[in-house]
C-alpha cells in the first residue's frame, strides 16, 4: 500500500498535472481563465481575495523552504533547529490563517451572492473542497507538529518529497509520518491532478510582465487645455 500511495500515486498525479495543462492550453485556450466574478460583486471580494492570495503565496514559499531545502543547508548558514521551527510555526501559522480566513470569505461570497453562485461550476466546487482540505490539514500539521507531536517533517516528509524529482522515493518515510501529514500529502497530490481542469490554471497566467513593461505615455493634441504650465511626465505635448 505504501508503494502505491507514496510512489505510484504521486507520479500519476504529476503526469496528469503536466499533460492536463498541455491538453487544456492546446484545446481550451478561451477557457484558460480565472472566470472572474468581480463584475457581480466587489465589496466582499476586495477583502477576501487579497487575504487568500497573499496568504497562499506565503504558504507556497514556506513549503519551498520546508520541503525543498535540506536541514543541513539551513544549519550551514547558521539557522538553528529551534529558530527554524519558531519561524515555521509563527510565520507559517500566520500565512495559513490568512489563507483560511480569505478562503472562508470567498466561499461565503460565492454561496450567498446569487450571480456569483450561478456562475460556479461543478469543478469549482470540487476544487474548493480539495483546496480547503489541503489548507486545513496543512495548518493543523503546522500547529500539531510544533506543539503536540513534535514531529520533524524535514527528516521524513521533506526527504520523501525531494525524492520525487530524483526518482528516489522512500515510501517508508511517509508511512511512518503522522496521519495528518500523510493525508496532507495525498490530498495535495490529488489537487495537482485536478489543477489543469479548474480555474487554478490562472496561476500560470499571472501578469508578471506588468512589473517590467514601460509606462504608457499619454500626449494631448489640444494645447488650449494645457495652459502655460509644465506638463507632467508622460503627458508631453505633441508637436
Amino acid at each position: 500500500m505504501n508503494q502505491f500511495l507514496y510512489v505510484v500515486f504521486p507520479y500519476i498525479c504529476l503526469t496528469a498535472f503536466v499533460l492536463g495543462h498541455l491538453w487544456r492550453y492546446r484545446y481550451d485556450k478561451f477557457g484558460w481563465t480565472t472566470r472572474s466574478s468581480q463584475l457581480y460583486e466587489n465589496r466582499i471580494l476586495r477583502i477576501g481575495s487579497p487575504l487568500f492570495h497573499f496568504g497562499i503565496i506565503g504558504v507556497f514559499f514556506g513549503h519551498v523552504i520546508g520541503l525543498g531545502i535540506p536541514k543541513s543547508w539551513t544549519e550551514a548558514v547558521g539557522v538553528s533547529e529551534g529558530l527554524y521551527h519558531f519561524l515555521a510555526f509563527s510565520v507559517g501559522a500566520l500565512a495559513g490563517l490568512a489563507t483560511v480566513v480569505g478562503m472562508v470569505i470567498l466561499i461565503y461570497r460565492r454561496r450567498t451572492v446569487g450571480p456569483v453562485f450561478s456562475a460556479t461550476t461543478r469543478m469549482d466546487k470540487v476544487m474548493y473542497l480539495f483546496l480547503a482540505v489541503v489548507i486545513f490539514l496543512g495548518l493543523f500539521n503546522t500547529v500539531a507538529a510544533n506543539i503536540f507531536e513534535h514531529y520533524d517533517y524535514r527528516d521524513g516528509v521533506s526527504v520523501w518529497f525531494r525524492g520525487i524529482f530524483r526518482f528516489d522515493l522512500h515510501p517508508e518515510l511517509m508511512g511512518e509520518a503522522p496521519l495528518g501529514f500523510q493525508l496532507h500529502g495525498l490530498f495535495a497530490m490529488a489537487l495537482f491532478a485536478l489543477w489543469p481542469f479548474t480555474r487554478l490554471v490562472h496561476v500560470f497566467s499571472a501578469p508578471i510582465g506588468y512589473f517590467t513593461r514601460p509606462y504608457i505615455v499619454y500626449r494631448s493634441r489640444d494645447t488650449t487645455q494645457l495652459g502655460s504650465h509644465q506638463p507632467r511626465r508622460g503627458w508631453d505635448r505633441v508637436g
